[in-house]
């Protein structure tokens, strides 16, 4: 009988990724450099120029030009959660790093929440799972590159089942002073 290679894939052992993403800075900045590769982009008008400052321990960054404002989390799995993001990296990293199936109640142990708050994470994680994997199968069956047309269809699509499934999501921007 053969090796069987799922069981012998290169992962992260509990060290490492206590190492690589132990504190709630950690994980904001691999957030951040997944998020803004190239430095930060204004999700409105695109431009690069902006400021960062900090309110109620987030750190928002406003573009120069059109003075929009936005978190790194804005338009994530992790938007309006009071979770942090240790959490949410732990709980990725235990239900990537499982051989079988992690339950909701495992879950619950190893983070220390509530029951449903183990599986609201669990599912809102294995639906993003899902949602990459069918776009990376998409991806290989065509020849070309996904047109922008279909890439902001599932993006639409994605934002409505994560809306409609779970409770519905407050908007994301701060809100704005109220001129007199």
């Amino acid at each position: 009988m053969g090796i069987n290679r799922v069981q012998f894939q290169k992962g992260l052992s509990m060290a490492q990724f206590m190492e690589r993403y132990g504190t709630e800075e950690k994980c904001h900045a691999a957030v951040v450099a997944l998020r803004w590769p190239n430095g930060f982009v204004c999700p409105e008008c695109k431009d690069r120029r902006h400021y960062t400052f900090e309110r109620k321990g987030l750190r928002y960054w406003q573009c120069a030009s059109c003075r929009e404002q936005t978190t790194v989390m804005c338009g994530t799995v992790f938007e309006s959660s009071k979770l942090p993001l240790t959490t949410w990296f732990l709980a990725m990293h235990l239900l990537t790093q499982a051989k079988n199936n992690v339950s909701a109640l495992e879950l619950q142990r190893h983070l220390g929440v509530r029951y449903k708050t183990a599986w609201l994470l669990k599912h809102k994680l294995m639906q993003v799972m899902s949602e990459r994997r069918r776009i990376a199968n998409w991806m290989a069956g065509s020849r070309s590159t996904m047109p922008t047309w279909a890439a902001n269809c599932l993006a639409e699509r994605a934002g409505a089942v994560r809306r409609t499934r779970y409770r519905s999501l407050p908007p994301c921007r701060p809100p704005r002073p109220a001129t007199h």
